[in-house]
């Protein structure tokens, strides 16, 4: 389900771009210029904007819903089988222990 409701959302146009060079390999050698001149490091940064946000989750709750609106469609269900093969290369899921809390 996340590979075909999350992936080729808003969410690749977030990650596309260049990503930015560490030395140091956690990040703390980088910081955001703003048009202010205001130098923030890259962890206290914002990386998307309300705007960015918004639109990502409008994409992930509607591929959601179609999927379990549509999952019961035969022409549907042969898309699946076809993105399960995608799906298998990826690592197998665990349980998140803190959303089950």
């Amino acid at each position: 389900m996340a590979m075909i409701c999350i992936r080729n959302t808003h969410l690749e146009d977030l990650h596309a771009g260049t990503v930015p060079i560490t030395r140091t390999g956690d990040y703390s050698d980088v910081w955001v210029i703003d048009a202010t001149g205001r130098k923030i490091p890259w962890f206290e940064a914002a990386h998307i904007d309300d705007v960015q946000m918004a639109g990502l989750m409008r994409d992930i709750i509607n591929r959601l819903f179609t999927f379990h609106m549509k999952s019961d469609d035969p022409g549907f269900r042969e898309d699946l089988d076809r993105w399960m093969a995608i799906a298998g290369k990826w690592d197998d899921p665990v349980l998140d222990q803190a959303f089950l809390e």
